[in-house]
């Protein structure tokens, strides 16, 4: 897809972020393109995952953030969902995928039971995910795949307007990161939300992202995919060494949206 005209889902201006003196960001200006999948990349501490909570509302900043397209049709903020790097919760509670979900959905204490809409709710969130067959299953024990899954179909659970997405296959082998992604392009396709993908792996962005915003505390470049992955600015992000390699045949970008060239991998040379 290639419409003629872009309209912007999230506008970032100047947007600062400043903890016990030190600035984590600064000056940050970006765009969210309505329906695309934009991924954010840059080295270990450069913000990536302030640039989310920022926008979540989570931290304090300085700067504007605008979500264009809810201004313009006179309504409120957009739904966002957000499935964060790690959850850390305590692996022994006696806590099932349903009662996970009812925690959010009900008003009264998961220990008294479920309510019939939280039920309903975590069911069909679920069955959205491809995680149905995890509702029972206690929380603790599932894979870094399934959690995924999981926190997944709860950040889609009110059809969100944008998906952010913090490093979602951290610790997830790579047979689990194919399935992640190509279930999640499938949802994309069908939905067409806004999806903010941080990823330290160059291999995914190369594939699925339509553009790519390279972020070092402050935007280093920001653009098309294959015009803004260049050795130049991987070096410009991470150092000389880094560089973008392909295993295989060459093959061009993909999309989340579309089949999957050759796998690439990123980052720097031991």
């Amino acid at each position: 897809m290639t419409p003629t005209t872009f309209h912007h889902t999230l506008e970032i201006r100047d947007l600062t972020v400043r903890a016990g003196g030190t600035e984590i960001l600064s000056g940050v200006n970006a765009d969210l393109r309505c329906g695309e999948v934009t991924a954010l990349v840059g080295p270990n501490g450069a913000g990536k995952t302030t640039l989310l909570l920022a926008i979540l509302r989570l931290v304090p900043f300085t700067g504007e953030i605008r979500f264009c397209r809810a201004a313009e049709h006179g309504k409120g903020a957009p739904r966002i969902g957000y499935v964060p790097q790690r959850l850390d919760f305590d692996r022994n509670a006696p806590m099932t995928v349903l009662d996970f979900f009812a925690l959010s959905s009900q008003r009264y204490p998961v220990i008294f039971g479920h309510s019939a809409r939280s039920r309903r709710s975590a069911k069909e969130s679920l069955a959205h995910g491809g995680a149905s067959h995890l509702i029972s299953r206690p929380l603790g024990k599932l894979s870094g795949g399934e959690l995924q899954r999981v926190l997944l179909a709860l950040a889609l659970r009110d059809n969100p307007d944008i998906l952010l997405l913090d490093e979602p296959v951290s610790g997830v082998d790579l047979s689990g990161e194919e399935l992640f992604f190509d279930f999640l392009g499938q949802i994309h396709s069908e939905s067409r939300f806004s999806l903010l993908l941080v990823s330290h792996d160059l291999s995914v962005v190369s594939r699925h992202a339509d553009r790519v915003i390279c972020l070092n505390r402050r935007v280093v470049c920001q653009g098309a995919t294959t015009e803004t992955l260049t050795p130049e600015n991987i070096a410009a992000m991470y150092g000389s060494g880094a560089h973008l390699f392909s295993h295989g045949p060459a093959g061009g970008h993909g999309r989340l949206h579309g089949p999957s060239p050759p796998r690439r991998a990123g980052g720097k040379e031991d």
